[in-house]
């Protein structure tokens, strides 16, 4: 027997004592030689009703918390009801209790119990209206269920967290920072409630971002696309999409909208796909614009190439005017859904340089299942082929619409020629992302990355330094 069927036997116990006194008063009377309506017998038989209606409530409110109990345990998530609701149920029945004691032990008349009973509701209710009013409205939220412990809810403005416990006449909730909110169930219930959980754990919300109306709607999509999908690289089930909203004080205004794992997280999801927008814009030689009506216009970027450089790692060591004669040089390729860009074995004679789009990434291996991962805007590929000669490592295909801008070798050579110091940064950046695609490979075995030292050999070979 469980611990939860145990709890019954105190109860049942005392009402079966209960209902055998009660039942076998006279008898008991008679055995003892009582008078029939004397103190004692008067006395016998009133604490045995008692007894027993109070036993009564209290074997059915066990039973009945027994019952919610094992529905909660069965219900969708196993989240427990309500202190509220078994508490009501406590109250109601423990009320019915003294009722019956009122009108079958003490044999009082129903009208009076009804005049008493009016008079009292409606002094106490004069004077406690305002609580009355939360009670209520804490047995309507009871008995509707609109939130759960557990479940994520907004109530009134600024009123936001996690509900940790429902009683009587408030609502005590958990906010994001760890503060405990106490908000009473009348307010609740009179105002608009937002339960974020809702059955589901995840739910959608969305970045407002005004950009250039010169800025062609497909592009800039491709461009605010990009940057959610790289936040889904770390964020799983975010399934973003981009929309053209409105235009609004000379700009166009375009909402990243994103699915939300647990509203708990919403700040971080909301900062990390909002860090990736930007990013993306800036990679694409973009930025955000002001919506204000005197706003001055944004200072653009020199150039979008020299922007998407800025972002590189690989190319940090280079001074500004080295970025703009690589910028000259580079190559935009302009790519589409499904394209291969480069194919893993083949020869690699150039690297790339993502500017805009999504780039899937398949490394097929000899044992095991294929290893995939993907490119966001400012994310460097075929580096390690165009400057060690070994063939491409990987098959990069582009997830949709994508610019990427090309590296020749040539390209580089009069550069590392003047500087030859930057090969050092180069090697440095090299061995970091190669241990870097190490660790997401997700594979038991060990990868064996080539070592700093051993890259800065074959570079400075490569280049005649």
């Amino acid at each position: 027997m469980d611990a939860s069927r145990r709890s019954l036997i105190g109860p049942a116990m005392a009402a079966g004592a209960g209902l055998a006194v009660f039942v076998s008063t006279s008898a008991i009377v008679t055995a003892l030689n009582l008078k029939p309506n004397g103190t004692t017998s008067l006395l016998l038989h009133d604490t045995s009703g008692v007894w027993l209606f109070l036993a009564l409530a209290w074997l059915v409110a066990r039973c009945c918390d027994l019952f919610l109990r094992r529905l909660a345990i069965i219900s969708r998530d196993g989240t427990p009801y309500p202190r509220l609701l078994t508490d009501l149920l406590r109250a109601v029945f423990f009320a019915i209790a003294a009722a019956l004691i009122l009108l079958v032990v003490f044999e009082q008349p129903a009208t009076g119990l009804l005049t008493v009973s009016s008079v009292l509701i409606a002094v106490v209710g004069f004077a406690l209206r305002n609580v009355i009013s939360d009670l209520f409205s804490g047995i309507a939220l009871g008995i509707d269920h609109p939130y759960r412990i557990g479940d994520w809810i907004e109530t009134v403005q600024g009123s936001a967290g996690r509900v940790a416990e429902i009683t009587w006449r408030t609502t005590r909730m958990t906010d994001r920072n760890g503060f405990t909110i106490v908000v009473p169930n009348g307010v609740i219930a009179g105002q608009r409630l937002i339960n974020y959980t809702g059955g589901e754990r995840d739910y959608r919300t969305a970045l407002r971002v005004p950009l250039d109306p010169a800025l062609s709607a497909a592009r800039a999509k491709r461009i605010l696309l990009s940057g959610a999908l790289a936040a889904g690289r770390y964020i799983q089930g975010l399934s973003p999409d981009v929309l053209l909203t409105e235009f609004h004080d000379g700009a166009t205004v375009y909402l990243v909208r994103f699915r939300v794992p647990d509203f708990g997280r919403e700040a971080a999801c909301r900062d990390d796909v909002a860090t990736r927008v930007m990013d993306a814009l800036h990679c694409a030689g973009q930025t955000i614009r002001s919506t204000a009506l005197h706003a001055p216009e944004p200072v653009p970027w020199q150039s979008p190439r020299e922007a998407v450089l800025m972002h590189v790692d690989l190319f940090r060591g280079f001074d500004a005017q080295e970025r703009a004669d690589l910028a000259a040089k580079m190559r935009p390729r302009e790519l589409t859904a499904g394209q291969v860009v480069v194919r893993q074995g083949d020869p690699g004679n150039f690297l790339y340089v993502l500017a805009e789009g999504i780039l899937d990434v398949e490394v097929v291996r000899d044992e095991g299942p294929p290893i995939r991962d993907r490119l966001a805007p400012g994310d460097v590929f075929g580096e390690v082929s165009l400057l060690t000669g070994q063939p491409r490592t990987a098959t990069i295909t582009a997830a949709f619409e994508a610019l990427v801008y090309e590296i020749h070798r040539e390209d580089l050579d009069p550069i590392l020629r003047r500087r030859p110091d930057i090969v050092e940064g180069l090697a440095t950046v090299m061995a970091d992302h190669q241990a870097l695609n190490a660790r997401m490979s997700r594979t038991p075995e060990p990868v064996v990355c080539a070592t700093r030292d051993d890259l800065l050999v074959r570079l400075r070979h490569l280049f005649g330094l």
